[in-house]
């Protein structure tokens, strides 16, 4: 990144994302929230924006002229879970979908718990803050949650209530009170955008669709919704989703083992990773998850069937193993049915383990 007003660069991660980043207060590029320093993001159209001090290290450094990628350490920390299947706090039971908040929290979508649970720094013990009363459609219950985002602007969460066919929001404070938002849908994953569009993906119409806040009756499809194949315009079970700063959303389309790019308003997707059938060889995957993008433009795929979490650059014909692959197992350095993905403010890897009912967090590698 480089300074406001000189000719010098800061190192420092680059994770968070850009609508996260307050504006530079002009003219002297200053900035009011303690910690941060105005810096041009180049990630960000190069504008001036409050970066947080926390995230640059000591040094200063020349001007990036190349691109790096992360590399992470290939042993990890078990954060969540990680005492067998079970209901109690310091279990999950075939978790799915994760969120991190700005303050690094946890959100878990503890699938066969009928829960989303939240898990604190360093804590042994998850909290129930959805569900949790059984199984059921009643206003404190969900029915298998697949996948979670917490809204902040509403203090909420949006969840996809896969067993019941809905996506409904509940309130952070209230755990007994819920809204239905979207009904009669076979949402898989959800995703919000930097304008608080609604994403779901319907793997009962092998479709995307999107939803503006507040018209929740007024979704449109943005990508697939041809009918279920293998095709640039056609998925085949579509899960989870990520959508990045240019509201290109990426699809995870499990059951055609590939990963699918659709640009705004595009009428067919590009493949990613994957696309040539079911397999462990670097330009395969079996059954894609959970999917995210950094800001490189770099895809991060949890490929369930090997066991592993794979990263593709756009344009590759093979992606690379960053975790994982080392065979089934619950050891530090394995992965056991990996389903999603996860970074956090300074680039450290969370991976769910449906198998192994537990989180596991991969430090970066500096």
């Amino acid at each position: 990144m480089v300074g406001a007003d000189e000719n010098t660069g800061v190192c420092g991660f680059l994770w968070p994302t850009c609508s996260r980043l307050l504006p530079c207060i002009s003219p002297d590029n200053s900035c009011l929230q303690p910690n941060t320093i105005c810096v041009q993001h180049p990630y960000c159209d190069d504008r001036p924006l409050c970066y947080p001090t926390t995230l640059i290290q000591e040094n200063y450094c020349p001007l990036m002229t190349n691109k790096t990628s992360l590399k992470w350490k290939q042993s990890a920390i078990t954060v969540a879970g990680g005492y067998g299947h079970g209901s109690e706090l310091n279990q999950l039971f075939g978790p799915s979908g994760i969120f991190i908040d700005d303050e690094n929290t946890i959100y878990i979508a503890d699938a066969l718990n009928n829960r989303i649970v939240t898990w604190k720094s360093d804590s042994k013990n998850g909290q129930v803050i959805a569900g949790g009363n059984g199984m059921g459609n009643a206003n404190d219950q969900l029915y298998w949650p697949s996948d979670v985002v917490f809204d902040k602007q509403n203090n909420s969460l949006i969840i996809c209530d896969r067993g019941n066919r809905r996506i409904v929001q509940w309130l952070y404070q209230d755990q007994t009170k819920q809204q239905i938002l979207i009904s009669n849908i076979d949402c898989e994953g959800v995703a919000m955008d930097k304008n608080e569009f609604l994403y779901v993906s319907d793997s009962g119409n092998n479709a995307v669709r999107r939803w503006k806040r507040g018209a929740y009756n007024e979704g449109i499809v943005v990508a697939g919704g041809n009918g279920k194949g293998g095709q640039l315009n056609q998925f085949a079970e579509p899960n989870f989703i990520f959508v990045d700063e240019d509201q290109s959303v990426y699809v995870s389309d499990q059951d055609n083992d590939r990963v699918m790019k659709w640009k705004k308003d595009a009428k067919e997707g590009i493949v990613i990773a994957g696309g040539n059938g079911p397999g462990a060889n670097l330009n395969q995957l079996i059954a894609p998850q959970g999917v995210i993008v950094d800001h490189l433009g770099q895809v991060y795929v949890a490929d369930i069937g090997n066991h592993r979490v794979m990263r593709w650059c756009e344009g590759d014909e093979k992606g690379e193993i960053v975790v994982g692959g080392n065979g089934i197992g619950v050891e530090s350095n394995q992965l056991f049915g990996p389903a999603s993905l996860s970074f956090d403010d300074k680039g450290n890897l969370y991976v769910v383990e449906r198998s192994s009912a537990r989180v596991q967090k991969f430090l970066v590698d500096i």
